[in-house]
């Protein structure tokens, strides 16, 4: 009733009565010729008395009084035309059963809710015109809206639906700084049609005449659904017209729908990899993370801080972020209260090899779901401090499943990687023998508890602390060299949000001892990832920026994998998803050889260390690098 205070809704209601009173007067008039005879004049003043009040109770009925008329859309219109359907239906059944029409005229009746529905409906239109052409975004801003001629011409890539929704955002709101002059699209059918009066010129092939044509001084990109061969020829084509350019996420990353002049950045090598969007059963996630408490290791990292955007979107009843960073688990949590209004959350500063924090930590909150990405995951880092890899990546992933098992968490989600495939590296070696351990707990009974443990296992994903991706930028923004440690080199990739996706989607999938993988589609070679990112900046290779090749890094691979041979791929439900049944360990078997890595781990014997990681896992080639401290 808060509107009933308001003056725009009493200005509203006084239109709307004169013009149901105009309306009902100007169908008498269309049916009689504009010629009413007293007859007629004293069944209007009959009727209308009591047809006006019904009506407005149907309009407010129908919320007619409650939208913001400065927005009038379709659902608005819609709405209108329902309200005066139903009006017109009781007007027609009250004079049938109380007077069977006798002296009433059908087509006046028939006329009425027509000419209400254009006069009521005119009417928000213009209110609606008379905000945005008038006085612009609000009626009595006082702020300075930019003139025309201080507006940027932007030329639109793209004339679907995302390219229509912007341009309506940036014609409805005169504040921004930009002026659609024209839609670029290759669709034959579109060009020579217009997009709210602004014209669809022709395909992106001749963008650079369409450029001169209209003295557009920045392209922005909106086509969300582009694959990586079409984003690609799109942004040679851009960097070939010499005019800046932007553009709007792709579908995975505008996971709410919602287009907004908000979403447009600068291009970035995401773009260029053209993933599909991810498909989510997001009633299975829901059900697994709806109104529970969910535990997120290494929650300030890249991978971790993604997971808990993600997992928000489900209501979890609190949300648990341990992290060892001080820095990065104060950021994740000023975005999650800030940003996403997230209030239920714990933040815990420590160490997952911490015994002594786990115990009180599970014992007091409880979670049902631990996502466990904390991990060391720089090859050469490790390789040199391989202790530390066994510390935290092996011993601290084996206490939080202990500690998982004791205290009943339903499902136990190992974040792993592809080096954990044949490894020739102590950061692969360490975390495919945390796949093993995992596995130990595959065969349920009083090892496993009613814990369901499985493992998520994928590729480099963009963006992470961890991706050269950061590297290169910093490089070519100090003019180069772009250091590539070897022409031949590729590297599976997925962006951060398409990762933390298809994790949550493999957690509901897993009854226990799974290896899940994720689709990563083709490797990408390092070198020509280099290329395209230095010429995203603006910049030629070789000639502007150069491009030097420094030899592969201690414990790295030309190549990685996803599959060890043997393993056993099965399809699961998901076309991105696939899985590996491996053998289930004898957690017996295990015991001892993890004491022995203890111990040699506590020595800081780096060989010795290498050594038992191999007699664990045969595939591992372990190289022969020094490590930064000689053994006790």
């Amino acid at each position: 009733m808060r509107q009933l205070t308001r003056l725009n809704f009493w200005l509203v209601l006084a239109g709307d009565i004169v013009l149901i009173t105009a309306a009902h007067l100007l169908a008498y008039a269309i049916r009689f010729d504009f010629a009413l005879s007293s007859t007629e004049w004293n069944r209007v003043i009959v009727v209308l008395p009591l047809l006006l009040p019904v009506k407005l109770a149907v309009f407010y009925w129908f919320g007619l009084y409650r939208g913001m008329w400065r927005y009038t859309g379709l659902t608005d219109l819609l709405n209108i035309a329902k309200a005066c359907v139903v009006t017109g239906l009781l007007a027609l059944t009250v004079l049938l059963f109380l007077y069977r029409f006798e002296g009433f005229s059908r087509s006046v009746f028939l006329l009425d809710p027509v000419l209400t529905f254009l006069l009521v409906a005119g009417l928000r239109v213009g209110l609606r015109l008379f905000y945005q052409r008038i006085q612009g975004q609000r009626l009595f801003d006082n702020s300075e809206k930019l003139p025309s001629r201080r507006r940027k011409p932007l030329l639109i890539i793209g004339a679907g639906d995302a390219g229509e929704k912007i341009a309506r955002e940036i014609f409805d709101n005169r504040n921004l700084p930009y002026r659609v002059v024209g839609f670029i699209d290759d669709h034959p059918g579109k060009i020579g049609q217009q997009i709210h009066g602004i014209p669809i010129l022709g395909p992106i092939v001749d963008l650079g005449e369409f450029v001169v044509r209209t003295g557009a001084r920045e392209l922005l990109i909106a086509v969300p659904s582009a694959g990586r061969d079409q984003m690609g020829r799109i942004v040679e084509i851009c960097r070939e017209s010499g005019v800046p350019f932007k553009t709007l996420p792709s579908l995975g990353e505008l996971i709410s729908d919602r287009v907004s002049i908000r979403n447009i950045r600068e291009v970035s090598y995401r773009d260029l990899l053209g993933r599909p969007p991810v498909r989510l059963e997001m009633e299975r996630i829901e059900e697994i993370l709806a109104g529970r408490t969910v535990l997120v290791t290494g929650a300030g990292g890249s991978i971790g801080s993604e997971l808990c955007r993600q997992i928000i979107r489900f209501q979890p009843s609190k949300l648990i972020l341990l992290d060892a960073g001080e820095h990065n688990l104060y950021q994740v949590e000023m975005e999650l209260l800030h940003e996403h209004n997230f209030r239920d959350y714990v933040t815990v500063l420590g160490k997952v090899q911490d015994r002594e924090l786990l115990e009180p930590l599970f014992a007091q909150y409880r979670p049902a779901v631990v996502f466990h990405a904390a991990a060391y995951k720089h090859v050469p880092m490790v390789e040199r401090n391989p202790w530390e890899g066994v510390y935290n990546n092996i011993f601290a992933s084996k206490r939080l499943m202990e500690a998982s098992v004791r205290h009943g968490v339903e499902r136990f989600i190992l974040i792993s990687t592809d080096k954990a495939v044949r490894p020739t590296n102590v950061m692969g070696a360490s975390k495919r023998l945390t796949e093993i351990i995992m596995q130990s707990y595959c065969g349920g009974g009083e090892s496993a508890g009613k814990t369901r443990f499985m493992a998520v296992r994928f590729g480099n994903v963009l963006g992470s602390s961890g991706s050269v991706i950061p590297l290169f930028k910093r490089q070519i923004e100090l003019g180069g060299p772009v250091t590539v440690t070897h022409p031949e080199m590729t590297r599976y990739f997925m962006s951060i949000e398409e990762a933390a996706q298809l994790i949550l989607q493999a957690a509901t999938m897993g009854e226990g001892g799974e290896l899940f993988i994720l689709e990563m589609g083709t490797p990408v070679r390092i070198a020509q990832m280099a290329r395209d990112l230095i010429r995203l900046c603006g910049k030629e290779p070789d000639s502007e920026i150069e491009l030097r090749y420094t030899g592969l890094r201690p414990g790295e691979k030309m190549y990685e994998e996803l599959i060890t041979e043997g393993e056993g791929i099965v399809p699961t439900g998901h076309e991105k998803i696939m899985v590996l049944r491996g053998r289930c360990v004898d957690p017996a078997g295990l015991r001892a050889p993890l004491q022995r890595l203890k111990a040699l781990a506590a020595a800081h014997d780096g060989q010795g260390i290498k050594a038992e990681l191999k007699a664990l896992i045969p595939e591992y080639v372990p190289q022969e690098n020094a490590a930064v401290l000689k053994p006790n």
